[in-house]
C-alpha cells in the first residue's frame, strides 16, 4: 500500500509540473505572439530565452518557428499588396546560404553555450532598438550602393533563424537603418519570415526536430496564438509604436540578462 501511495504521489506531482510547464509554454506564446502583432516583429526574440528555461532549446526552436510562420502568413495576408518584393527576393536568397550554418550551430555546439550566445545576442538587439535614433544616420545605400551589405544581412540571418529563429534581429536592424516607413517595414518583414520560415521550417524537419512533443504544444497553443494575432492588429492602430517598442526592449534587455544564470 505504502508503494502504491508513493507511486500515485509521484504521478500526481509529475502531472502537476506538466501542467504547470504547459501553462507557461501557451503563455509566453500567447504574449510574444501579441507584441509580435503590434509591432511586427519581436515573437522569437521574447518566446526564445523564456521558453529555453522551461524546455530544451531543441524543442523551443521548431516550436517558435511554427508559431512565427503562422503569425507573418496572417499579417501578410491583410497586407501584401505594399510588401517590396525587390528587398525580400534578395534578402531570402542570401539567407539560403546562412541555414545550413545556423543548422549546424543548432546541433554541433553545447545548449549551455547556445544560450549565452542567444543572451548576448538579445542583448545588443535591445540596446540597438533603443539607440538607433543616433545610427538611423547611416545611409546603407550608400555602402556599397547597397547591394552588397542586402546579401550579407541576409546571409547572416539564415544563420540565426536556423539556429534561434531570431532572423528578426538582423533584418530589423538592416530595415531600421534603412529608415523604411512602418507599413513597408511591418509587411515586407512578414514577407521574409514567410519564404525563409518555409525553408527553416523544411530544415527542422530533415534535422528530426519535428518531435511529437513539438507538434502537439504546437496544435494546442494554436487558439491562443490566433487570439494574440487579432488583439495585436487591434493594439497596432492605436498605441504608437515607438512607445510600446522602448517597453518591449526594456524587458528584452532583462531577459538577455537572465540567459547567464
Amino acid at each position: 500500500m505504502l508503494a502504491i501511495s508513493l507511486i500515485n504521489s509521484i504521478k500526481r506531482e509529475v502531472w502537476l509540473r506538466m501542467n504547470h510547464s504547459y501553462l507557461l509554454i501557451f503563455a509566453i506564446l500567447f504574449v510574444s505572439t501579441f507584441i509580435h502583432s503590434t509591432l511586427g516583429f519581436g515573437q522569437a526574440l521574447i518566446a526564445m530565452p523564456l521558453l529555453a528555461m522551461v524546455v530544451e532549446l531543441k524543442t523551443a526552436t521548431p516550436l517558435v518557428a511554427f508559431v512565427l510562420m503562422t503569425i507573418a502568413v496572417v499579417i501578410l495576408l491583410r497586407n501584401w499588396h505594399v510588401v517590396d518584393l525587390s528587398i525580400v527576393w534578395r534578402l531570402v536568397l542570401s539567407s539560403c546560404f546562412g541555414i545550413p550554418v545556423g543548422l549546424f550551430l543548432l546541433k554541433g555546439v553545447p545548449e549551455g553555450q547556445m544560450k549565452i550566445f542567444l543572451g548576448i545576442l538579445v542583448i545588443l538587439f535591445s540596446l540597438f532598438n533603443l539607440t538607433n535614433r543616433y545610427l538611423k544616420m547611416i545611409d546603407l545605400s550608400r555602402v556599397g550602393g547597397g547591394s552588397v551589405l542586402i546579401y550579407l544581412f541576409g546571409f547572416v540571418a539564415g544563420v540565426f533563424g536556423a539556429a534561434y529563429n531570431t532572423s528578426g534581429v538582423v533584418i530589423t536592424i538592416y530595415a531600421t537603418l534603412r529608415d523604411w516607413a512602418p507599413d513597408r517595414f511591418r509587411s515586407t518583414l512578414q514577407g521574409y519570415f514567410v519564404l525563409t520560415g518555409l525553408l527553416i521550417l523544411a530544415s527542422h524537419g530533415l534535422a528530426g526536430l519535428w518531435t511529437a512533443d513539438v507538434l502537439r504544444l504546437y496544435g494546442t497553443s494554436l487558439p491562443l496564438v490566433l487570439v494574440g494575432i487579432f488583439l495585436g492588429g487591434k493594439l497596432h492602430r492605436f498605441i504608437p509604436e515607438g512607445q510600446f517598442d522602448g517597453y518591449v526592449n526594456v524587458g528584452l534587455l532583462i531577459l538577455g540578462c537572465l540567459l547567464f544564470r
